[in-house]
This record gives C-alpha cells, structure tokens and sequence, in this order.
C-alpha cells in the first residue's frame, strides 16, 4: 500500500462507521475511492438531482440545506454526506454546499453496497437521523430490565387468598378476623357485588376505631376506606410503589377478571426488595425533621443506583419525584404539627420538574401554595409565611436546592387564593409580558402534593382547570410559548457540530438541558396547551397531542429524542453523584463515544426540526 493510501485508510479509521471495519477490509477501501476538490460556495449535490456517491470530507466543511434553502446541519472533517441516496430514493432530497474549500473522499454506489451487504451494522448508521436517534433510544428501552421491580402483581399474589368480611359485619369481629388471618386489612364487599367495596385497615381500626372511641359493636362500614383506588394485576411492583407512595397509602387492592383478586401491601414490597433503599427511602411517613436532613440527596443516589441496575431514566426520574412528593407531605404534616391546624383550608402544589413527574438529581424546588378564598392577610399571612418557609427550607435542608429566582411557596408571590390565582392565570393568557411567559412556563406544569383538606385539593384542581380552558384558544399566548421554545437552539448548526461553551466554569462542554431537554418540555406545554389536554408529564403531553398539534411521525422522533437525552443526562449526573460532585447538565462530548455523540446531534436535529416548524407556525411577526 502507499503512503498516500495508508494515510487515508487511517483517517476513515478514526471516524464512525468505518472506525468499526476490520483493518484489512479497511485497507482496502481507499483504492475504491477516489477523491475531488471543491471551492467555496460550490454545489455538490444539489435537491433532486441523482447521487450514487458516499461523501466523505477529507477537510473543510459543507451544508446540508432543504430544497427552500434552510440550513439542516454543517458538518466537517470525518463526517459523510448524500448516504440518503444510496439507502433510499436516488434524488436527493438535500442540498449539499461547500462552505469551505473542501476536499472530498468519494465512495461508489457499488462499493458501498458491497459494505452493506457484509456488513449489516453500517447500514443502521447510515439511516436518516430520526431512524438513528429512534435506534438509540430503542436501545435505552431495552436495556431496562430491573427485574425485582417489574414483577406484576399477578406473580406476588398467586396463591393468596383474599380476606373480605360483609359491609354488615361489627367492628369488633372484623378485627378479630384480621387477627385469626395474621392479616392488616380486609376487603369489605357483599356477597352480591351491588356495593362498591372498600377496605378496612389496621390504620382505621387506630385512627377511626380507638383514637375516636367508636364504639366496636358497629357495623365495618362506617369506618372502612370506600371508595378504594386500585390497580391492575397486570401492572408492575414498581407501579403499584409509586402509587403508595403517590396516595400516601399501605395497603393497595388489586383487581382482575373477577374484579378485586388481592392486596399489595408496603410490607409485600418491602419483602421482596429485601430492605432495599429503593423502598426505604421512600418511607418518610414517621420521618422527623431532622431525619430529613440529606434525604433528598439520598433518593437522588437511589434513583441512579436504580437507572444504573437497568430502569430507564423517565422510571428513575418518577422514583425521585415519588420520594420527594413524599418528604414535602410529610413536612406539610410536621408544619401543621408545630403551627396548629391552617386557619383555612391550603393545597401545596409541586410546578416545573416535579409537577411533571421528571425530577433529576440536578432539580431545584418549584412550589407554591393555593389559599382558601376566605384568606385574611392580616389575621392569616403570619401562618402560611411560617408554613411556606418550614417547609421550603426543610426541603433545602433534605438537599433540594432552593429556586434560584424563588419561585417558591416561601416567597408571599406564591402564596395566593383560588380566586387570585384564577385571575393570575387569566392574565398571564391575555396579557403576556416577559415576566408572565416566564412563570406561564413554569406554573402551568401545576400539580397538589398536599392538601389540608378534600375541599383544599378540588380547589387546587379549580385553578389548573381554569388555566387550561382560558389558554386553549389563546393564540396570542401560543405564539409567545413558541418563541419561548424556539428562543434556545439546540447547539448544532453554523458552528459545525456539537458546539461547546467557550469559557467559564462549563468550557468545553454542552448544556444538554438549554437547547435540549428544556426545549423538549417547552414544546411539549406548549402542544397541549393547544390541543387543550390536561396531562402534565411531557411523555405523555406529546402523545395526547397526536393528531391534534403534533403529527405522529412528529411525536415519535420528539419521544425517541426526548428519551436518548434524559438517558445522557442521568448516566452523567450518575457519575457525578458517584463521585461526590454537584450534579449538572454540561456535558464534554470528547468523553461521548462516536455513537453517542452521532446520536446526540440526531436528537437535536429533531429538535430544530420542529423548532422550526413552531416558528414557520406562530411567526413572531404576529404578537
């Protein structure tokens, strides 16, 4: 071979997919190749013209740009272009231009037919980039296996009996039939099925049997649980821990063909992760304050060790959020503890990160507190400034950092009626200024965590209801949202590849969440906003809004996207944890492998993709 062929053969070598060929396939392509200079500015391939050639850019740099002329992507020394041709349809759909005098390997049709035809795996590289990016994250999905978490609950009860007792039973004998099973509840259903069951638990016997004196020789219906939330047999262990965890609960009724079929209890769980962390840290219900210290900060290190023995980063980042949903009740119990009962009735609502169900362990706090309408500054203000504080800070103190522009339940801003804050939506949907898109963004990801009452809770779900019926036909507000989401480009583009922070304390790193994560989460508020859904978790945003502001082809490169990236972000804070760092979202792409750092620009392809069409949609022009 000669000097010049060598050198080549080591260039393709260093650069994906030809870096993964056997050496001697690899010394052999550069005699297939030959190789052309082009100047500036200069047309390679242009739309609709016929290519039969791999490109490989030996140095300089060229754009991909669609038939109306926008910029796809630049790519530079190592990368290849007008593959589209030779997996698909010969037209190119593309055209490519030189930016740079350029000089170009060039790869024959049967060449690299031959390449395919031996080696499979080129040819899932040299897919378009939703394929690649709906590979990756195919891949991710797979890769979840954690499999003490994901037995059903079919499984964990099978061979069970389940325990009932009559609605018409006493108190009295329902407990000593919990004592003679060795049980801690009873299904209470007749034997008709003309009443909807209920439970009753060691926990009512406590609370609504002894602590209130009621006298035992009643019947079991007026102190059981009715109606009971419950769960499929076919749903997972971790499913129906979450769920505890969500209702605050330990006894959870399974249902069937024949309807409720079992009970899945905190303690089944428990014993099947045999004292696991993942369960441990999550039971925060006798917690005292101090025992809180440094509990955010331990979920956060149970979450990755939980992403790291196989669940995917959304089940990760649900496990957190679960944890945390936990530690802030179970502060608002010990705020009322110390402060005395609320003198009118108050929800804690979670917004941002932990109001979608997507809480990492780089998440600050995002709250605020509902009011009754009955609110009195003056006679109430020094209470709930007391509550908001105690447990904002007791949320810091746990590791949750506090919000950096305060949008927290501490600060009086966020401490408002269901009126006030009916017509705080209301403004912020007729009327947005900067300050109003800011927080539109981040309260309209509204969800309660606590509530002091039943009454509290349905006035909570009041607000969030107003706010989605007036923003639905707002198309003022839309066309803000989508600036806001178009506003931070994934970083791709005019700067050749993935584009790295210049200086400061992140050089020579990527914000995966500006650009990325975040702008997955502002286009997915913004699709439901439009297609007036109430869902808050973005997965499931983007996939009620199919059909209505978002096409499915459109939704699914937005998941796949969506999913590689969180799965990024978690393996790299999980490092960080591991090793006592401040966990963050800068990522240095030299420490990607090539295939993560391909599918890293294909996700962010996707992205400005649809960036693009938000602003084709709602031009900024017309605010």
């Amino acid at each position: 071979m000669s000097v010049e062929l060598e050198e080549v053969a080591g260039f393709l070598g260093q650069h994906e997919p030809f870096s993964h060929l056997p050496e001697e396939v690899l010394a052999g392509l550069p005699a297939q190749m030959a190789v052309t200079y082009v100047r500036r500015g200069e047309t390679i391939v242009a739309p609709g013209q016929v290519n039969d050639t791999l490109h490989i850019i030996r140095s300089g740099a060229v754009d991909i740009v669609s038939g109306d002329g926008v910029l796809l992507d630049r790519r530079d020394a190592g990368k290849n272009f007008g593959y589209s041709t030779l997996v698909g349809a010969r037209e190119s759909q593309y055209g490519m231009v030189a930016v740079e005098d350029s000089l170009l390997l060039l790869l024959p049709r049967a060449s690299f037919s031959e390449l395919l035809a031996s080696y499979p795996d080129l040819g899932r590289f040299f897919q378009s980039a939703s394929r690649r990016v709906r590979a990756a994250a195919e891949e991710v999905r797979r890769s979840s296996s954690a499999e003490v978490l994901r037995t059903e609950l079919g499984q964990l009860l099978r061979d069970r009996e389940l325990a009932t007792v009559h609605p018409d039973t006493s108190i009295a004998e329902a407990a000593a039939e919990m004592d003679r099973q060795g049980v801690t509840c009873l299904i209470v259903a007749d034997a008709t099925g003309t009443q909807r069951p209920g439970i009753l638990t060691d926990r009512d016997l406590r609370s609504r049997v002894v602590a209130r004196c009621k006298d035992p020789r009643g019947p079991v219906r007026e102190v059981m649980t009715a109606p009971v939330r419950t769960i499929g047999a076919d749903a997972l262990v971790f499913e129906a821990m979450l769920l505890m965890g969500e209702l605050g609960v330990h006894h959870l009724p399974v249902t069937g063909a024949g309807g409720i079929v079992g009970v899945v209890t905190s303690s089944d769980i428990m014993r099947l992760l045999q004292a696991d962390p993942i369960y441990l840290a999550a039971d925060v219900e006798r917690s005292s304050r101090s025992d809180l210290d440094g509990a955010f900060r331990r979920a956060a290190e149970v979450s990755a060790r939980f992403f790291e023995r196989g669940a995917t980063a959304a089940e990760s980042q649900r496990l957190l959020t679960s944890i945390t949903d936990a530690i802030t009740r179970r502060l608002c119990v010990l705020a009322i503890e110390e402060l005395g009962p609320p003198p009118v009735p108050f929800a804690f609502v979670a917004v941002g990160s932990q109001a979608r169900g997507e809480m990492g362990p780089a998440s600050d706090q995002d709250n605020a507190l509902v009011l009754g309408n009955a609110y009195d500054p003056e006679a109430h203000g020094e209470y709930f400034a007391a509550l908001g504080k105690f447990v904002c800070q007791g949320l810091s103190e746990a590791g949750q950092a506090l919000c950096p522009g305060e949008m927290m339940a501490s600060n009086a801003a966020w401490r408002m009626t269901q009126a006030q804050w009916e017509r705080t939506f209301h403004g912020w949907v007729t009327a947005p200024d900067p300050d109003a898109l800011l927080h539109t963004q981040v309260f309209f990801d509204f969800r309660t965590v606590f509530a002091s009452d039943d009454a509290a809770r349905a006035m909570a779900r009041s607000v969030r209801e107003s706010a989605l019926a007036s923003s639905h036909g707002s198309r003022r507000l839309h066309t803000h949202l989508a600036a806001l989401a178009t506003f931070r480009e994934p970083p791709i583009g005019f700067f050749r590849g993935l584009v790295v922070e210049r200086g400061g304390e992140y050089a020579s790193t990527l914000d995966v969440k500006r650009g990325g994560t975040a702008a997955v989460v502002q286009m997915a508020r913004l699709y439901a906003i439009v297609a007036g859904i109430g869902e808050v978790a973005t997965g499931e945003r983007v996939r009620a809004s199919i059909g209505t502001a978002l096409s499915e082809k459109g939704a699914r490169e937005l998941l796949d996207a969506s999913d590689y990236l969180s799965d990024l972000v978690l393996r790299h804070q999980a490092r960080q944890l591991r090793a006592g760092a401040r966990p963050d979202y800068h990522i240095d792409p030299r420490e990607l492998t090539e295939r993560d750092r391909a599918a890293l620009r294909d996700s962010f392809r996707v992205i400005k993709s649809l960036q693009n069409a938000l602003a084709s949609k709602y031009p900024v022009q017309a605010v």
